[in-house]
């Protein structure tokens, strides 16, 4: 594929199982080092992922070969098996089933970074469905609420 070009930009969000908050602060930064392993090992870059104790956002470029479902599977089951496997979290829920990916433009990239590093203080004032709502509607995609639950 040496002459394939892309710059498709995916702002990927998931939460674990049922909104579990057990993905604590001493942990999380390992966490995120392993996942960031995974995208490493499917030939796709990571910009940034970070989050709080239930979810986490991942700001990422595709390789032209792996697709979206791929992708995400890949990153949530590599890193519930290290989860389990490291026993980092004292009941790892594993994480929910569903997912949200947005395409954003690369002017957009440096907002999305600052918007995930600020995860923590964001939500001392957003819950995460506040903020999954919110990103929905931006995104302009149809959802049933009672999914987001």
């Amino acid at each position: 594929m040496a002459n394939t070009y892309t710059q498709i930009l995916y702002h990927i969000v998931f939460s674990t199982k049922e909104r579990t908050p057990c993905v604590t602060a001493p942990r999380r930064n390992d966490l995120y080092a392993y996942m960031w392993g995974i995208v490493k090992e499917l030939d796709c870059h990571l910009y940034r992922i970070g989050g709080v104790d239930d979810h986490v956002h991942v700001l990422t470029h595709l390789h032209p070969k792996t697709a979206l479902s791929t992708y995400v599977e890949k990153l949530k089951t590599g890193s519930t098996n290290w989860v389990r496997r490291e026993c980092i979290v004292a009941h790892w829920p594993g994480w929910q089933d569903g997912y949200g990916a947005f395409t954003l433009s690369f002017k957009e990239k440096d907002g999305v970074i600052e918007y995930i590093k600020n995860q923590e203080e964001h939500h001392k004032s957003v819950s995460f469905i506040e903020e999954y709502k919110q990103l929905l509607t931006d995104a302009g995609v149809e959802f049933d609420e009672r999914y987001l639950v």
